[in-house]
């Protein structure tokens, strides 16, 4: 992998259009510089990704012996992984680094030129929406935006997944299915609607396009679609989510609107996060291995590093668990 130059106290001053005193000032938290001027130069430091003096002392080895997984932030779905890979770097030389980039666009090249080189050797990022070959370090991606591509990836079986959640739904007697899904950019989450449609395809019963919606994985959005789904003239009897936070939105959904889960309405989701037991009822889902995904990335990325050869995509498989928020629907 071809490596970045390291932002240097003159790239960020050409950028922001100051001296470099004035940028060392601001690094250096002195005195003496407009509130207006140090907003302007945080925000370059920020997209450049100048990390200053942190990473002298790994500048002065040719490793830091810290390895990072990356996430756009701390929620439940990237805990477990984290777990996962923190697991894998037992019994050996490295220290792991936790780091949340945001959602801003482009957080993952940012994190990784703050990070890269300085302060760890190597990372795992998690859903990363905009990487390049231009990274300074070897990276592997868990469940990347744009599906395997030139990164080495870890990811699961969505489509079977999905298609597993329709078919149960399906079994039980349920044909007005709601899919609701993530984001429609992501690889991901376009392989679990097409596992959804799959499994209605093969059981002749048609999809209601009314009942395909999107919440971008976000629970507020996920309890206004599903509150939509249960307002329709004909609402649906059973939700499939896209991910377990939604599914427990759409449960809250039903709730509000005095409905029964599953009396009334059924709801599965997709991770199995350890909420999705918790949650009243507990949640019937598709698990995704989410701690043995981590695992395997930082596996990986420990493997690459060593010089060794490793696997360019592993696929692992989801199983699908059945607990009290399916049951058929009322006559």
């Amino acid at each position: 992998m071809e490596a970045v130059g390291r932002v240097k106290l003159a790239d960020v001053a050409a950028r922001a259009g100051v001296s470099v005193a004035t940028v060392s000032k601001v690094v250096n938290g002195r005195y003496g510089v407009a509130k207006d001027t140090i907003a302007l130069v945080q925000g370059v430091i920020d997209d450049l990704g100048y990390v200053g003096n942190l990473g002298a002392s790994g500048l002065r080895s040719s490793r830091t012996n810290v390895v990072g997984i990356l996430v756009a932030d701390f929620e439940p779905y990237s805990a477990e992984l984290i777990k996962g890979a923190a697991k894998a770097t037992r019994n050996t030389q490295y220290d792991v680094l936790s780091y949340a980039g945001g959602e801003a666009p482009a957080w993952e090249r940012r994190s990784l030129a703050r990070l890269g080189g300085t302060l760890m050797d190597g990372a795992v990022v998690v859903t990363p929406t905009s990487l390049d070959s231009a990274i300074s370090v070897p990276v592997v991606a868990v469940d990347p935006h744009y599906g395997p591509n030139w990164l080495p990836t870890i990811d699961s079986d969505g489509f079977g997944g999905a298609k597993s959640a329709a078919n149960h739904l399906l079994e039980l007697g349920h044909r007005r299915i709601a899919f609701l899904g993530g984001r429609q950019e992501l690889d991901s989450s376009q392989l679990r609607e097409s596992g959804f449609r799959d499994a209605m395809r093969l059981a002749g019963v048609p999809v209601a396009e009314e009942l395909v919606r999107y919440s971008r994985y976000d629970p507020d959005i996920a309890q206004e679609v599903a509150d939509a789904f249960l307002a329709l003239p004909e609402p649906p009897t059973a939700i499939i989510a896209a991910n377990d936070v939604t599914a427990m939105s759409a449960m809250a959904a039903a709730r509000a609107r005095g409905l029964t889960v599953p009396q009334d309405l059924s709801v599965v989701g997709f991770d199995d996060i350890p909420d999705a037991s918790l949650c009243d009822p507990p949640l019937t889902t598709v698990r995704q291995p989410l701690q043995a995904m981590g695992e395997a990335a930082m596996t990986m990325l420990l493997t690459i590093l060593d010089g060794r050869d490793h696997e360019q995509h592993i696929r692992m498989d989801t199983e699908f668990i059945v607990r009290s928020s399916t049951a058929p629907p009322r006559a």
